[in-house]
């Protein structure tokens, strides 16, 4: 059984999805601590044919609060950026939707929120995985990173650990066999999809595939990756 971990991230790259779709249980670490500049709570869309960031506040922000302690702020901003940006990209209708459900929904909380986006667009899709938090799970949150890990494994019962190829100084081969579980890193690719009359710039959020592909090119767009071990 493939567990894969990550922080949630709220509308990531296709990346992200890649890493979901090939994986049994998918755990959003909201034990981790916030990252200030990172991607959990920002990301690029496409604006003019160039990448634009966009960021949703999260009020409180610090390194030294859990992911999960914290909330995002209200998203008036961000959608009426998306509504200028997308109103002629071919899915508008159909997405900006399901955008908005996740986005104006009275929970704020980092975690539900990210977590309603990726069930969302999962459901959207057709694609069906498991997600869960690692703050549900029994594990010893006083080890070393790789040992959080591993014990999130554990206590799935995971046969094999799938990392991005980010993390290969951060684990060790050795370390999970010793336990009973494989390691492997995922090397995920971007998908090229027609962007309207620009061309194509890759990296941006899940928002844009979305905007410009059907449900099919983006389970096609998931599968788009490979095991660099």
């Amino acid at each position: 059984m493939n567990v894969s971990i990550m922080q949630p991230y709220l509308f990531p790259w296709i990346g992200y999805f890649q890493l979901i779709y090939q994986s049994d249980i998918f755990v959003l670490y909201d034990d981790a601590c916030f990252i200030k500049q990172g991607y959990i709570n920002r990301n690029s869309i496409l604006s003019s044919g160039e990448a634009l960031r966009f960021t949703l506040p999260v009020p409180g922000a610090s390194s030294f609060k859990r992911i999960g302690e914290l909330s995002f702020d209200k998203a008036d901003k961000l959608l009426k950026t998306l509504a200028q940006n997308y109103r002629k990209a071919p899915y508008f209708q159909e997405v900006m939707p399901l955008i908005e459900s996740v986005l104006r929904h009275d929970t704020r909380d980092i975690t539900a929120c990210c977590h309603m986006a990726i069930g969302r667009i999962l459901a959207y899709t057709g694609v069906q995985r498991k997600i869960i938090r690692a703050s549900e799970l029994h594990y010893d949150r006083a080890e070393n990173a790789e040992n959080k890990v591993i014990g999130m494994c554990q206590a799935l019962n995971a046969t094999t650990y799938v990392n991005s190829t980010g993390g290969r100084h951060l684990y060790n081969v050795d370390a999970f066999a010793a336990q009973g579980i494989s390691l492997r890193f995922l090397a995920a690719q971007n998908y090229v999809y027609p962007q309207g009359e620009h061309e194509f710039v890759p990296y941006l959020s899940i928002i844009d595939v979305l905007m410009h592909c059907t449900p099919a090119t983006i389970v096609e767009a998931m599968q788009q990756y490979h095991y660099a071990d």
